[in-house]
């Protein structure tokens, strides 16, 4: 499982979708970032392959960071924590 993780100005909350493939999910990742420097669209909607009813509406504007992990059981289990910090402890 592939996570997308968003980061949104003056959010304190990460925004995540999930992808069972790994081109999938680096599609996505690519499709936010490319949106995010167009200026295109003003919003995208995502949604989530784990959790299927889950879907997320953002302002392109409001994205300041976006990053793509690799879900894993070790990491779920006491490795790393999720998110943009981990790499600071």
């Amino acid at each position: 499982m592939f996570i997308v993780d968003l980061v949104l100005r003056n959010s304190p909350v990460t925004l995540s979708v999930q992808r069972k493939e790994e081109a999938d999910a680096k599609a996505l990742y690519q499709s936010i970032f490319d949106a995010m420097h167009s200026g295109g669209a003003p919003t995208l909607e995502l949604t989530c392959e784990q959790q299927t009813d889950k879907v997320i509406g953002v302002l392109v504007n409001d994205i300041v960071a976006v990053q793509l992990t690799q879900k894993s059981g070790t990491a779920a289990a006491g490795g790393r924590p999720p998110g943009f910090f981990a790499l600071a402890e």
